[in-house]
């Protein structure tokens, strides 16, 4: 008897064929990219970059879908990279929820102060009114800062982390750019978009004549040969060109035309 946990019916076949020719999976160059990376899917664990009971496991996690919504990252070199620019902005979030914990420490220090009273403000800041509220707690804070300041470095180790913090993400940002640019065109990358007006280049201009060199005037006859000698009456080659006007070729076309005429034959009158 075959075993019925390994026997598949021809029925049940068919139907597991029929079903599995229905699904051609993702056609967009999106979704190929997002399929491609399902083998990473548990790759980046948010909760390792996650301090427990103070920030929430999907903070990372929406911030990666971000970023990879934004950036499209077609290859795991570029995966990697986008969700380091994730990585670095729960880092400016850190650093800005470190700022703010700082300065309150700061207030809270002058507030439960015991060893000595507050300096209060001086009524010529506030015109011998009242000073606001705003105004009282902007002081206080001041007050806190200076006398952290002077008590110890957090506050300078604050700033470091911030300025730290955004170096990070702008270099994150830079590298997937660069990680982009190595991009075959079989991976996703837009070709490069044809001109379809394109500008033609400018004619090459001739530098112009100056007024010491005027332009050379030439007669329509002069055009036609300027380079074949024509041979004067008195039998030398010259370098005169058919159509020169001096004395001498005058005189030779006048009687080459008066022996042309001439030797045509008369007719009988």
């Amino acid at each position: 008897m075959q075993n019925s946990q390994t026997y598949v019916s021809p029925e049940q076949f068919a139907a597991n064929r029929a079903n599995a020719a229905g699904s051609t999976g993702p056609r967009t160059p999106d979704g190929k990219a997002r399929s491609s990376q399902n083998a990473r899917k548990h790759g980046f664990a948010a909760a390792a970059y996650t301090i427990p009971r103070l920030e929430d496991i999907d903070e990372i996690a929406e911030l990666r879908e971000s970023v990879i919504d934004l950036y499209k990252p077609t290859n795991a070199q570029e995966l990697f990279a986008v969700e380091r620019i994730a990585i670095t902005q729960q880092s400016m979030n850190r650093a800005a929820r470190l700022e703010a914990g700082t300065l309150t420490t700061c207030l809270n220090d002058v507030l439960n102060l015991r060893e000595r009273p507050l300096m209060e403000m001086d009524p010529e800041m506030y015109g011998g009114g009242e000073p606001g509220k705003q105004q009282v707690k902007n002081y206080l804070l001041a007050e806190g800062f200076r006398r952290s300041v002077g008590a110890c470095n957090v506050i300078h180790l604050c700033m470091r982390y911030n300025a730290q913090a955004e170096r990070l993400y702008r270099r994150a940002v830079q590298d997937f750019e660069r990680i982009k640019s190595l991009r075959s065109p079989l991976e996703g990358s837009e070709p490069p978009v044809a001109q379809t007006n394109p500008i033609p280049p400018e004619p090459t201009q001739t530098e112009p004549l100056t007024h010491s060199e005027p332009a050379p005037e030439t007669t329509p006859a002069a055009a036609q040969n300027t380079s074949e000698p024509s041979e004067t009456p008195d039998g030398s080659h010259t370098s005169h060109y058919n159509g020169c006007i001096c004395d001498l070729c005058l005189a030779d076309r006048a009687k080459k035309a008066l022996l042309a005429e001439n030797s045509r034959p008369k007719s009988d009158v």
